[in-house]
């Protein structure tokens, strides 16, 4: 059995989890907080971050790793395209979703859900104000201008760009902020789509659960 260690909410977690839905693999859920992981979470995860999947007592970290390693240990259905062109946009589109997409719209669930219900601090919304009107848009804009088919970014067939693109979104939503569909159409209409498909809908419809309970 398979056995991933994380917390739901995260990103990162997210992406292994839709991928390991994406593959039809069972697995476990091992809570590990990202906030000053234990010593013996270190040793199986040396960055001390989540997620890390274990199996039969082999461990992975990292979610690009983690999917790249079920890609040759579960090929089907794949989620890497096969074109090399295609393949190297995925690799560089999941690349930036991880850093860039990841970073910025994650601002507005920090502040105004890890700040105020984890933390228990006083949420930021300067921080949250600057985010939404200086540093969200530029990589909204990017990702707009990239779309062409709402189902899939690359080759009109779902991938790993889609699934990395996409989870920051459901953060974004949780941070109470959603795709501005007047400005950014392709880009809200590729969201909805790609958030509406079984295995990312399942997973938004548990973590609401938490976020509103």
């Amino acid at each position: 059995m398979i056995k991933l260690h994380g917390v739901a909410l995260s990103p990162f977690v997210r992406k292994v989890r839709v991928a390991l839905a994406e593959k039809n693999l069972p697995y476990e859920s091992i809570p590990v907080m990202p906030f000053g992981p234990r010593e013996e979470f270190m040793k199986i995860s040396p960055l001390g971050k989540i997620p890390v999947l274990e199996r039969d007592g082999f461990t992975v970290p990292d979610s690009s790793v983690i999917i790249a390693y079920l890609e040759r240990t579960d090929p089907q259905p794949s989620l890497y395209p096969t074109d090399p062109q295609d393949f190297a946009r995925a690799l560089f589109l999941e690349e930036y979703a991880d850093t860039r997409v990841a970073d910025k719209l994650t601002t507005p669930f920090f502040q105004r859900f890890v700040r105020a219900n984890i933390l228990k601090e006083e949420p930021d919304e300067a921080k949250v104000q600057q985010a939404l009107t200086e540093e969200i848009p530029p990589v909204l804009d990017y990702l707009e201008s990239q779309i062409t088919n709402p189902e899939a970014i690359i080759g009109g067939r779902f991938s790993i760009a889609d699934i990395a693109i996409a989870s920051p979104f459901v953060n974004f939503m949780h941070g109470k902020e959603s795709v501005d569909a007047s400005r950014w159409p392709k880009l809200a209409e590729y969201v909805a789509t790609i958030h509406a498909r079984p295995s990312f809908k399942a997973l938004i419809e548990e973590e609401l659960a938490f976020t509103k309970g």
